[in-house]
């Protein structure tokens, strides 16, 4: 038994999983509304933008996370700019800007890292991969102070923003002000992104932006019940990939994927009522129908 609760007798491993968790929580939330307007690729597009900022702030000597947040929400203005003023689809817009940005901040890197002048400490797997095991008072404060702001945020435009998601031609006809609401969207997700990458890393913010969304989206038709969903897998495989982690000594972000990953395939397999297998139970013997007596 002693074995068992060693993990949460270390206090790196509780602030891990207490930051995780906030983290995971927040992510969720924001990934059903990504998912409800099919902007899952947004958050891998954002993540990757925000590489660049990284490297010219630590160039320019600044807090990193305000170079991150700016190229970030460049990312979220720019695709939304091209895709208003061309003919060309958001998805893949989305594509062009992002890995036009993220290019340019590894030929940034690229530079730094070759530039004694520099005297760069800027690892690329810190940005990858987070130090979730690692964090500071400073950023657990800054994690708590995002997260209650952005759930505020969320959940003062909540019924504007859910309508937006679901149908924007009609929450503009009701005057309703979209572009508002599109930009206030971006922003949340940039400032969420920028926080938890310090933490988590590039790889697990994006699991933790979409992955939820789907299994709350498989479990459920209530957006209600969908968030509730998202939120506690969110949490569960936060905690419970650390917890793994820790006895297996494996990295911490790819136990947090991989619980997550288990729980959507659980979810889209057993789902009560649009699992796979649950529809090939209970659909009805078609042939059986037909061979029926007149």
């Amino acid at each position: 038994m002693e074995t068992l609760l060693a993990p949460f007798q270390q206090p790196f491993m509780v602030d891990a999983m207490t930051t995780g968790a906030l983290i995971g929580a927040v992510c969720a939330v924001l990934s059903c509304y990504l998912v409800l307007k099919g902007w899952a690729l947004m958050g891998d597009a954002i993540s990757h933008a925000v590489l660049p900022g990284i490297v010219l702030a630590h160039i320019a000597g600044i807090p990193l996370p305000l170079g991150a947040f700016g190229t970030g929400l460049l990312c979220a203005v720019s695709t939304g700019f091209i895709k208003t003023h061309s003919r060309i689809r958001e998805d893949t817009v989305m594509g062009v800007v992002f890995t036009g940005l993220f290019a340019a901040g590894l030929v940034l890197f690229a530079w730094v890292q070759g530039n004694a002048s520099l005297q760069s400490d800027l690892h690329l797997d810190h940005i990858l991969y987070g130090n979730i095991l690692g964090v500071t008072k400073d950023l657990m404060f800054n994690t708590r102070v995002t997260v209650v702001a952005v759930l505020a945020a969320l959940l003062i435009a909540r019924r504007d923003l859910l309508l937006f998601c679901f149908d924007p031609a009609h929450a503009r006809s009701i005057g309703l002000h979209t572009t508002f609401l599109n930009y206030l969207l971006l922003t949340l997700l940039a400032l969420v992104i920028v926080v938890a990458l310090q933490a988590v890393g590039l790889i697990l913010v994006i699991a933790m932006l979409v992955t939820p969304g789907c299994v709350g989206h498989l479990m459920s038709d209530s957006f209600g019940r969908m968030m509730a969903v998202s939120v506690s897998t969110a949490v569960f495989s936060s905690v419970f990939g650390l917890y793994l982690s820790y006895h297996l000594d494996a990295s911490p972000g790819a136990s947090i994927v991989l619980t997550q990953s288990a729980l959507f395939l659980a979810a889209f397999l057993w789902a009560p009522k649009h699992g796979v297998l649950r529809k090939q139970r209970f659909a009805p013997d078609a042939g059986g129908a037909a061979g029926g007596n007149p």
